[in-house]
Parts: C-alpha cells; sequence; structure tokens
C-alpha cells in the first residue's frame, strides 16, 4: 500500500466525528475530540498555503516531466535527477534515490511515467523515515524546569523562532522564561526582551557584552528557584569562529548541568530554508562543536525548493522538530513528515477532492 493509499485512509479516520460516535461521550471528552479536529485542519491549510511556492515550482516540474515521456527511458531519469537536485534534495542523495527508483521499476515491471509517480513519492517518504521512529516532540523533564538552548547564524530567524514557541508553551499552560544569552550582537537582548513582552511570558537577561554563560548561569538559577516549566535560551551565531563558539557553548553547557544536573533536553538549530544547501553545511558545521537533537526550519514557505526536508535528515541525521510556514504565530508549526509529503505531491499523485 503506498503512502497516498495510507494517508487517504487515516485522513478519513480524522474527519469530524459524527453525532452517533459523540452522543454517548462525556461532555468534556466530546469537547477535546471537537478541539483536536478543528486544530488537525487548521495545520493542513497552514501546510497546504506555506508550502504552495513549492508545489507550484517543483511538482510542476514533476509533472510536466510524466506528461512528456511515455515511456520510462534513460533521458526520464536524468530529467528527474536534474528536477530534484534543483528542488535541493541534494546531489548525493538524489543519487541514491534514482538507483532505488530504478530497482524498482525493474523489479515491479513498471514501464511508464504514469505508473512511477506514487513509487516516487512512497521512495521520497523512506528518505525522511529511514526505518526510524522519529518524534517531533520536545522532550520535557518531568521534574524541574526544561532547558532549551536555540543555535543559529544571524538572520535565520532565531529570536522570532524563540518567541513564537515561548507563546505556543504559554498557551499550553506552560511557565516559560525567555534568557538572552547572546550578548553579542548588538540589540540582541532587547529584541528578545520586545518579544517576551509580546507574547506575555518572563524574560532575564543582561547588558550587551557581558559573558554569555553569567547571564545563562542567572537566568537557570532564576527558572529554577521560580519553578519555571520551560527557559529557552537564546545563543550567539558567530559560526566565522567555530573555536570561540564551541568553548562558549561548552561553558554554557556546563553551567546549566551544574545548575541542573543535567545538559539541555533539546539544542535546536535554526535554519533558513531560503538559504538551500549553504544551510546543510552550517548544520553540518554545528554538529562539530555541539551536540544538537533538533531542526527548526523557518521561512519554508519563501522558497520553491521544498526538498531541503529531506535532504536535512539525509545528509545531517537530524529529525526537523518545526518549520515555519509565515510569519504569523500559528505559522510555526510541529514538523509532520506525512501532513508535509501530501501537502507537497497531492496535485502530483491526483485531485484534492480524492480525499
Amino acid at each position: 500500500m503506498g503512502f497516498f493509499t495510507k494517508w487517504k485512509e487515516k485522513w478519513s479516520n480524522q474527519k469530524e466525528p459524527t453525532k452517533e460516535k459523540t452522543e454517548n461521550l462525556p461532555v468534556s471528552s466530546k469537547e477535546k475530540d471537537t478541539t483536536s479536529h478543528q486544530q488537525e485542519e487548521k495545520a493542513a491549510k497552514v501546510y497546504e498555503k506555506g508550502l504552495t511556492r513549492s508545489r507550484k515550482s517543483f511538482v510542476s516540474k514533476l509533472q510536466d516531466l510524466t506528461n512528456r515521456y511515455a515511456k520510462i527511458e534513460d533521458a526520464y531519469f536524468d530529467e528527474l535527477e536534474e528536477i530534484l537536485i534543483m528542488a535541493d534534495i541534494g546531489v548525493e542523495t538524489v543519487m541514491r534515490f534514482i538507483e532505488q527508483l530504478k530497482k524498482r521499476v525493474r523489479e515491479e515491471k513498471i514501464e511508464t511515467p504514469q505508473e512511477l509517480k506514487e513509487v516516487i513519492v512512497d521512495e521520497l517518504f523512506v528518505i525522511y523515515v529511514s526505518g526510524e521512529i522519529l518524534s517531533s516532540k520536545i522532550a520535557y523533564n518531568d521534574q524541574g524546569p526544561t532547558v532549551i538552548l536555540f543555535v543559529g547564524v544571524n538572520g535565520v530567524g532565531k529570536t522570532t523562532t524563540i518567541a513564537k514557541l515561548a507563546s505556543r508553551m504559554k498557551k499550553e499552560g506552560k511557565k516559560v522564561l525567555l534568557v538572552a544569552g547572546d550578548t553579542f550582537r548588538a540589540g540582541a537582548s532587547a529584541q528578545l526582551k520586545d518579544w517576551s513582552e509580546k507574547v506575555g511570558v518572563d524574560f532575564y537577561g543582561k547588558e550587551e557584552g557581558v559573558d554569555p554563560a553569567s547571564v545563562v548561569f542567572d537566568g537557570v538559577t532564576l527558572g529554577k528557584e521560580k519553578n519555571y516549566d520551560v527557559i529557552l535560551i537564546d545563543t550567539a551565531g558567530r559560526l566565522q569562529n567555530k573555536e570561540h563558539l564551541m568553548r562558549e557553548l561548552e561553558k554554557i553547557n556546563r553551567v546549566i548541568a551544574g545548575i541542573l544536573e543535567q545538559e539541555p533536553k533539546e539544542t535546536l538549530l535554526v535554519l533558513d530554508a531560503t538559504t538551500g544547501q549553504n544551510g546543510i553545511q552550517q548544520a553540518k558545521s554545528f554538529q562539530e562543536i555541539v551536540h544538537l537533537t533538533g531542526i527548526v526550519l523557518t521561512k519554508l514557505d519563501g522558497t520553491a525548493k521544498g526538498g531541503i526536508v529531506l535532504a536535512i535528515k539525509e545528509e545531517v541525521g537530524l529529525p526537523v522538530k518545526y518549520i515555519g510556514l509565515g510569519e504569523r504565530e500559528e505559522d510555526l508549526q510541529v514538523f509532520d513528515i506525512e501532513k508535509y509529503i501530501y501537502e507537497l505531491f497531492k496535485d502530483f499523485i491526483g485531485d484534492e477532492e480524492d480525499v
């Protein structure tokens, strides 16, 4: 059973509950079921809108390729390879993908590009999943505050991402503290403070030029004493000086471990999707200097090369935990590979009404 067949079955099971299904449920269960459905629908609409550019560019090229070839031949694979590379999936990943596709064509005796369409989507899905159990959930502490460290170069949307996540967590009932650990960039602390006021969470910071580890020490100590659920820490993004940044982040990790008796539960790298393969290189560089647990991919709505999500998983080996699909707070979504694949390729496989 292909990806789209499974997704259609799953989607049909997520339709709003009928009266018969809910009439015997307690009121709280009915409300929870309805709210969950509404959240799913809202998320699906954000994905649909946010992936419009990629769908119109990347997927339209796939459709055009399919329509131009009556039979599968070498020239078809050559063009497919080029389309996938241009979608930022990455050269090595694409080469392996094409070989796997050719293997399935031989084994399953597939003759036309039309027959191959869902196989292409299936194999792209497999690239991300790779037989692993992936989770985009934040690993919260059972006791004491959960510390989440954010790293990334300047200009990727790190500060606004922290603010959006803080707002989400606040709405989930969590007590949130933002800590301005980027004391190097002019105005970074003030910017984070402004965001804390906008989203209604607490803030801790000091003046520019102060040792970041001292800010983190005081901030995490405060967070522990005041029983915060989550502490979100911004850090400097001076990747051009790897050695200095490595020492800085190592010191911050030691400080946190000294207070909480454990290092941060999550260290999330924020990447700008519009930078394409340059973002992949940033991820590899940060992996050399800090233990990353996941990726936040911003500005995915601003690129026509939606394949970057697949490249990140394949080339860096890290799960994408959140994606930014617009400027609004709700446009930062928990990453769901099934929603992503479906919304990206639904026009390629079949009409939306078929779902």
